[in-house]
């Protein structure tokens, strides 16, 4: 297999790529984004799954910028909320992504369930293409529960609320060093990594 010594990620997120760059060091990968092309369209989330709107993603990115693309989509499931929002983590609350919103209008609707029955799901799909060709896909989750408040100033996304059982503090408090070896991108990633320098 030809080895892979460039990557660009489907995205224009800056927290996701820098979290993905940190995850992906000492690979010799030089890791781009979307910010590095000139208009890339917009390819619309349509999939009912994490892993269809990364292939779709990572398929029409590639076939345009005609050169191997890496995307990656995520989200959080809720037990109690019958797995939402699931696809449309993103935009929960709204077109406009924002993730204080998104927080906030999960906070509303768990209202004052405890603690037991919060329960809650990271899951993380990842697939990487050359040109129409999906050459590797792999999905991988992280459990935990929900919060009843913000707490901790790290991460992004649902980072706040989202309490990993095992430290008792969220994503945001634990900061990148923890949260990067046991977050879903994290064990997505690492599967990730074993293809890669598998190829090299």
């Amino acid at each position: 297999m030809k080895p892979i010594k460039e990557l660009v990620v489907a995205t224009h997120n800056k927290k996701k790529l820098k979290e993905i760059q940190v995850l992906l060091r000492n690979t010799g990968i030089k890791v781009l984004c979307l910010d590095d092309f000139k208009n890339v369209p917009l390819v619309k989330e349509t999939g009912k799954t994490f892993k269809a709107n990364a292939k779709k993603k990572a398929v029409k990115t590639s076939r345009f910028l005609k050169r191997i693309v890496l995307a990656e989509d995520s989200g959080l499931e809720v037990a109690a909320l019958n797995n939402r929002p699931g696809v449309y983590s993103s935009r929960f609350s709204g077109k406009e992504k924002d993730d204080f919103m998104n927080n906030l209008k999960l906070l509303r609707l768990l209202g004052k369930i405890p603690s037991r029955g919060r329960k809650a799901k990271y899951q993380c799909a990842v697939a990487v293409a050359d040109g129409s060709r999906v050459i590797y896909c792999v999905q991988s989750n992280c459990e935990g529960f929900i919060g009843f408040e913000f707490k901790g100033t790290s991460g992004f996304g649902y980072d706040p609320l989202f309490i990993s059982p095992i430290h008792k503090k969220t994503f945001a408090q634990l900061g990148e060093a923890i949260k990067n070896k046991i977050s879903h991108r994290a064990k997505a990633f690492q599967r990730l990594r074993e293809f890669l320098l598998n190829r090299s």
